[in-house]
């Protein structure tokens, strides 16, 4: 599922389609708890970005419709994986990329005229059926659906041409000649059969240990590579929400409150799941298989259970899970399959239906209407949050209270004793340096950084664990480390460099028996990994090596049926043997040109877009408030825990 997941976002990724693409650039309705942010942090400013100050219900709500839509896909949605996809720091990325793409139009002078946007609206996919505008009631009807306001949404829609103009106006000079165009042809349509062997370093041994002088030779040969960046050391207080939650209590009336106050935010819209039996026919045979249909079609209406018929004849891939199209999934249908769909109850099927090359039958597996989960559905789930939410108070204002007094001692560590709080020295830390288990992102340290000189003490750090104080103690600047201090990294280092010579030998000498002996047996003799592709092309990943620019010119030059030298990579040794070319001439790619150039040029746009936004990012001085992003995203992420 996680695979699928990253594939889905890459929606978020900051490339030209994606950037123009977004049906909603930003909604500005509160949801849920967002309107205390304000209440329980003194700024509510997240981003600055050339002076344009952006609040943070802005990315609030930005960041709810990602997570939102991608819930309605994927039903297993929960912070764990919320977190492990990134999302938040993808959101906050978008919405710095869309909004100094604005700015520029602004100073670019460019407008989107009212027609403009009527024609944009108008030919949305989402507002057309059959080539037509739905209707303006229509029209209403989805963005009610959706919670939009029509004013909101056609601004979103404003701010999209915006945005697109201002692309074009970026990239509107670049071009590709038909050279760039032959070498990307290739690129993407040349192939080759090979087989290779891996011989990786950490599976060579080495059981005698390196003697100490040799470690110190290796060292003062290579002094450059051991460097210790700036460290920094502090003393803490650290209130995780975990042990604040003991101390809270949330009463009934609070939950039944909530409950009320965010009923939107558990509403379940419609669902429908569709099975399909899939039946593509050619001219010759449209006949027979209309028949077999009608058989398959008369067993259902005699009782037949719908799922085995689909997996013995249905012929697309969801014929092995029955012929299921899950509760999402089916949308992606032809028009004519899902008009059919909509005047069938659950349990019925459809009569023949033939669309392009094909005969299908459908059935409606389930159906439930649209309705909103009962306060005893999500008592649990409100439980959590607001627990969560005063435990975070409770820290903040313990913390507000300790800080006054830290600052008035001038020591947060005298501060905590009168106060009755517990404080820790960190070690000496690298900027964003892990501390302990309390914070595994680094928070803590990056704020160290932060503060200008010894005596310092910040503000309270939100983290995913809970909040804290810390005082700059000491600086130790930048320097060489010593041979004691770097002795594990070199002796690690120094045993690397081992390992490849050895396999570099035993390289040669595989290489010298391949000649009388086949790769697959002496791989089996070496310990080595044997690979075989039947189709690689230049840039794909291969295996354990990932792409590897050197390996594929050899591929693709090397004399077939002869072994190449060996080629070093990261985590080891090489051999290729490339045993035939799929390759293509200037009179192949005659056919595809135009479509090739299109996508060529599109990559070319990509980049220069790219390499300006972050010209423009760092021009435009982006500033962001980790502490209130931090903050923003625990209070989303406590809705989507997973329910015990």
């Amino acid at each position: 599922m996680l695979k699928a997941m990253r594939k889905n976002l890459k929606s978020l990724a900051p490339t030209l389609w994606l950037v123009i693409a977004a049906f909603i650039i930003a909604i500005f309705a509160v949801w849920g708890g967002a309107g205390r942010l304000g209440e329980t942090r003194n700024a509510n400013t997240l981003l600055t970005i050339g002076g344009q100050k952006i609040q943070a219900e802005v990315y609030f709500n930005n960041l709810r419709q990602q997570i939102e839509g991608l819930q309605r896909e994927f039903k297993e949605l929960d912070a764990t994986l919320i977190k492990q996809l990134n999302i938040p720091q993808q959101v906050l990325e978008q919405l710095i990329q869309q909004t100094l793409l604005l700015q520029l139009a602004e100073e670019l002078g460019l407008q989107a005229s009212p027609e403009e946007i009527k024609n944009k609206i108008i030919n949305h996919p989402a507002f057309q059926k059959d080539g037509q505008f739905i209707g303006f009631a229509e029209y209403k009807k989805i963005l009610d659906w959706n919670r939009i306001s029509i004013a909101n949404f056609e601004d979103s829609i404003r701010r999209e041409i915006l945005i697109e103009k201002t692309i074009h106006w970026l990239t509107a000079g670049v071009t590709v000649t038909p050279e760039e165009v032959f070498e990307y042809f290739k690129k993407n349509n040349e192939s080759v059969e090979m087989e290779y062997v891996v011989l990786e370093t950490d599976k060579i041994e080495i059981k005698d240990e390196p003697p100490l002088e040799e470690l110190k030779n290796y060292y003062q040969q290579h002094q450059d590579k051991y460097q210790l960046p700036e460290r920094r050391k502090g003393i803490y207080v650290f209130l995780t929400s975990e042990e604040l939650k003991k101390e809270v209590k949330v009463e009934n009336e609070e939950v039944n409150r909530f409950y009320k106050e965010n009923k939107s935010q558990f509403r379940q819209p419609a669902q429908t799941r569709v099975s399909r039996i899939f039946l593509p026919f050619n001219d010759q045979n449209r006949e027979q298989i209309l028949s077999q249909a009608q058989e398959i079609l008369d067993k259902l209406k005699n009782g037949q259970d719908f799922a085995s018929l689909a997996e013995k004849y249905s012929q697309d891939d969801k014929a092995a899970s029955g012929g299921d199209w899950g509760l999402y999934e089916w949308q992606n249908l032809s028009p004519k399959e899902k008009e059919a769909l909509g005047e069938l109850q659950a349990g019925e099927v459809s009569d023949i239906i033939e669309i392009d090359q094909a005969f299908v039958l459908l059935k409606v597996t389930e159906k439930q209407a649209e309705r909103t989960k009962s306060l005893e559905e999500v008592q649990s789930q409100i439980y959590s949050t607001l627990t969560d939410q005063k435990a975070r108070e409770l820290a903040h204002q313990r913390l507000t209270k300790l800080l006054r007094a830290a600052r008035r001692e001038k020591d947060l560590k005298k501060a905590s004793e009168k106060l009755g709080f517990s404080s820790q020295e960190t070690k000496l830390l690298r900027a964003g340096e892990a501390l302990a288990d309390i914070d595994p992102a680094g928070t803590i340290s990056q704020k160290l950084f932060e503060l200008e000189k010894i005596g310092d003490i910040s503000e309270p750090i939100l983290s995913f664990k809970g909040e804290g104080i810390v005082q700059l103690q000491q600086i130790e600047e930048a320097r060489q480390a010593s041979f004691e201090e770097a002795q594990a990294e070199v002796k690690n280092d120094y045993l690397e460099e081992k390992k490849k010579e050895l396999a570099q030998q035993k390289a040669w000498q595989l290489r010298q028996l391949a000649r009388q002996n086949s790769l697959e047996q002496l791989a089996k003799k070496y310990n080595a990994q044997y690979n075989k592709v039947n189709e690689h092309k230049r840039g794909e990943y291969l295996g354990i090596i990932g792409e590897n620019n050197k390996i594929d010119d050899l591929a693709f030059t090397l004399p077939l049926n002869e072994i190449s030298e060996p080629i070093p990579f990261d985590r080891g040794i090489i051999l290729i043997k490339a045993l035939s070319r799929q390759e293509v001439t200037e009179e192949d790619l005659a056919q595809a040109a135009k479509e090739e150039g299109k996508k060529l040029l599109q990559e070319k746009q990509n980049k220069i877009l790219i390499s300006f936004l972050a010209q423009l990012r760092e021009k435009k001085k982006v500033k962001i408030n980790y502490n209130l992003f931090n903050q923003i995203n625990e209070d989303i992420l406590a809705r989507f825990q997973k329910q015990s």
